[in-house]
């Protein structure tokens, strides 16, 4: 068959990599996932990847792709990456890919879900993938200001660019809270994120919903390219959800 292009749907539980990318004397997700695939044969430099997540952030749609002569099915090449990887994290899906396909700069939207409950004690099992606070949060308070954020912004006060010479200006096409008792979900879905975008925009909207700020924070934010507050979500809430290309 000889060398193909391989696209991966990877999920992980990011609680013990000090994030996606590659790092020296750091467990990461691509150093992971590099070492399985040296053990089945491949011979690059460098995975592809949709997004480079912080340290603590989990993943159920990563996207990454990788050229590798592999003679044998792709249920098979799913199952031997899944052999060698460790306990927290798994390739759901694998499929070819066209020869020039990127998985970075051919999506079109990214998706992200976060995760909160509010409760008065510590909940050492919940706050592994999700964030405590208190006190309770004002859904509608939350949803009504979040709003102002969707559309075509620059967000600088909200986060860095991936790269040097990078601009901060994204589209965010939707922005959502749900409640379930306790429990609060926020999803939010963009063309691309700056460094720290979605937990510093929870970190805001919580600190709304709690009543510790004005909604008028994020207009003032999106008008001046300054954020009066600092301070950002845990990563632990946070999960890629979605990479999408068309």
């Amino acid at each position: 068959m000889g060398l193909a292009h391989y696209k991966v749907i990877l999920s992980y539980n990011g609680s013990k990599f000090a994030g996606f990318q590659r790092q020296k004397d750091a467990r990461t997700v691509q150093s992971e996932f590099e070492a399985a695939l040296r053990k089945i044969g491949w011979q690059g430099k460098s995975i592809l990847a949709a997004g480079r997540t912080d340290g603590g952030v989990h993943a159920v749609g990563q996207v990454v792709s990788f050229h590798l002569d592999w003679q044998h099915s792709l249920k098979d090449l799913r199952n031997a990456l899944n052999y060698y990887f460790p306990e927290d994290m798994a390739v759901k899906s694998v499929e070819m890919a066209d020869k020039d396909f990127h998985p970075r700069f051919d999506a079109q939207r990214r998706c992200y879900r976060y995760q909160a409950f509010s409760s008065p004690v510590r909940d050492p099992i919940r706050e592994v993938f999700a964030w405590r606070v208190w006190p309770e949060l004002d859904m509608e308070r939350m949803q009504k200001a979040g709003k102002g954020l969707i559309g075509v912004h620059d967000f600088q006060a909200f986060g860095s660019p991936t790269s040097e010479k990078g601009v901060t200006i994204r589209e965010v096409f939707d922005l959502n809270w749900q409640q379930d008792g306790e429990a609060y979900a926020f999803e939010i879905c963009a063309n691309a994120f700056l460094y720290h975008m979605v937990r510093r925009i929870v970190f805001v909207l919580v600190k709304i919903g709690q009543g510790e700020v004005s909604p008028d924070i994020l207009l003032e934010s999106l008008q001046t390219g300054t954020l009066s507050l600092t301070g950002l979500a845990p990563a632990a809430g946070l999960v890629l959800k979605e990479v999408r290309y068309q």
